[in-house]
């Protein structure tokens, strides 16, 4: 039987994932790894413990599964900054993780200095620590000799991606995809490279930086001895442009978003470069074939971690998915609000210094009220995006959403989900969409699987969820929402799109 082996690298877990030519999951593999907190804000992985953590993985489906693959198909946690050594391989300090805010302060200084406007227009990206460019200039600069030896050509510079492939071709090959490529700050979209003023700007050689290919290319080989033979790697997307493409968002106006530990939405803009009114992302969803396809996007960077947050921090829960029940469960009376700003708040606030809160506390209040307060914070983040989109590309505004990530598992918060956006929502038969987007790429690379038109007909529906309730209950929960966001920016960055009216409206006073 035909084998794609999907690796699938996130933010806590490496998964692998072994899809057959009708990229149904076949086996797979999942290890977790230890998140690093230096300091407050600061988030950092082991380099070793993701290549280990991945290494597991693939040997756990392959042995499950009993066959070799044909090709590999890569995806990833996006903005990850790697530095390593060229000639060892050996990395000069630990991964600086996408939710990691230590250069906030180096972005309010550019701000400052009037550069985001020119870096927004040519990146579509807004100047925050969220991107890798100033991460990775920080590692320049204060780690001992690392500019140096940089700029001597001594140091790569990588995204997980690049990482692994320059670890599974025993480094042969120093590659990236232009989905991730594009979410460093450093890449001009307009002509999908490197941009070589904003090298300067923040004093990056380009020397260290990886070549950029299409999401379905020929990004190498893996050395022999790895998985006992030469496997081609011929497909790579950052893990939301991967979701994207596993959902067949193929079409301008199609949208998914995907729940992880944080939450990220994408809305295909087809062939044409939106640029944002309501401080979303413009970005690159895919290129195939020689073709460029764009997106909208909306980070959040808290949603399903505000639910391990009450497992392994507060202890009101063991597993994940006790929080349907309990919201099922809790008192509606209640109007208790979390805002999960634990590393700021992300689209279309981008406050890189405000911090979680909670508003509306009773003495009744109980793991009940907090798990229905954490799950209807994710539906109510999702509908500050969708708004946002909506506004920027009015053509959108009948829309369905598809849904996916481990968070799309759980009733409860899909339900809440379509409810609180006045919209029909999708879940899919197989929602590891992620690795089965990186996965199909691949198997498109290799001719294993059809062209995307054709791939598109194969997206099958497990369950709609439709909205019951009525616009003034779902409006006066946002109003409340709204309000406790308010409260919790450090400063006045309420986006009028995002309801100005409907903070005058709310009774909520924490």
């Amino acid at each position: 039987m035909t084998g794609i082996l999907a690796i699938d690298q996130g933010t806590t877990s490496s998964r692998a994932i072994i899809f057959d030519q009708e990229l149904e999951p076949l086996t797979s593999g999942q290890n977790e790894f230890p998140q690093i907190y230096p300091r407050s804000g600061w988030v950092e992985h082991d380099p070793e413990a993701i290549w280990q953590t991945v290494m597991r993985s693939c040997r756990t489906a392959l042995d499950q599964w009993g066959g070799s693959p044909v090709v590999i198909g890569i995806t990833n946690q996006r903005e990850t900054v790697i530095v390593w050594e060229r000639q060892t391989g050996k990395p000069v300090y630990n991964a600086i993780v996408w939710q990691d805010r230590r250069t906030a302060e180096t972005c309010d200084e550019l701000r400052e200095a009037g550069l985001e406007s020119e870096i927004t227009e040519r990146t579509g990206l807004l100047l925050d620590p969220y991107f890798s460019a100033s991460k990775l200039a920080w590692i320049l600069r204060n780690v001992p000799n690392a500019g140096a030896e940089a700029a001597c050509g001594n140091l790569l510079f990588g995204t997980v991606d690049s990482y692994l492939i320059w670890r599974l071709t025993g480094g042969q090959r120093h590659v990236t995809d232009v989905t991730n490529a594009c979410r460093t700050m450093l890449v001009n979209l307009d002509t999908g490279q490197w941009d070589e003023d904003l090298l300067k700007q923040f004093d990056i050689p380009r020397i260290m930086l990886p070549d950029i290919l299409e999401c379905a290319d020929e990004f190498g080989i893996t050395d022999a001895t790895i998985f006992g033979r030469e496997i081609p790697i011929l497909g790579v997307a950052g893990d939301q442009h991967a979701a994207a493409i596993g959902q067949a968002c193929f079409e301008k106006g199609m949208l998914k978003s995907t729940y992880g530990t944080g939450c990220f939405a994408l809305l295909n803009t087809g062939s044409e470069r939106y640029t944002s009114r309501n401080r979303l992302l413009t970005t690159i969803a895919f290129r195939l074939r020689g073709q460029t396809h764009f997106a909208l996007e909306g980070s959040i960077f808290v949603a399903g971690a505000v639910v391990q947050w009450m497992r392994d921090g507060l202890g009101l829960i063991e597993n994940a998915s006790e929080t349907a029940s309990l919201a099922a469960e809790s008192d509606t009376e209640q109007q208790l609000y979390i805002v999960p700003a634990f590393t700021g708040l992300g689209a279309p606030y981008w406050d890189a210094d405000c911090r979680g809160a909670v508003f509306g506390l009773t003495r009744n209040s109980g793991p009940k009220e907090f798990a229905r307060a954490a799950l209807e914070s994710i539906s109510y983040q999702t509908r500050d995006l969708i708004e946002a989109m909506k506004s920027d590309m009015p053509e959108s505004d009948d829309i369905i959403l598809r849904v996916d990530g481990g968070l799309a598992n759980n009733d409860w918060a899909m339900q809440n989900l379509a409810d609180q956006l006045g919209v029909p929502v999708d879940r899919p038969t197989v929602t590891e969409t992620t690795a089965r987007g990186a996965a199909y790429l691949a198997g498109l690379q290799s001719g294993l699987c059809a062209e995307p038109a054709s791939f598109a007909t194969s997206w099958r529906l497990e369950r709609r969820f439709i909205p019951i309730i009525d616009d003034s209950v779902r409006n006066a929960g946002y109003a409340g929402w709204k309000d406790a966001v308010r409260r919790t920016l450090t400063q006045d960055r309420l986006p009028e799109v995002a309801g100005q009216h409907a903070i005058k409206e709310s009774n909520c006073h924490g």
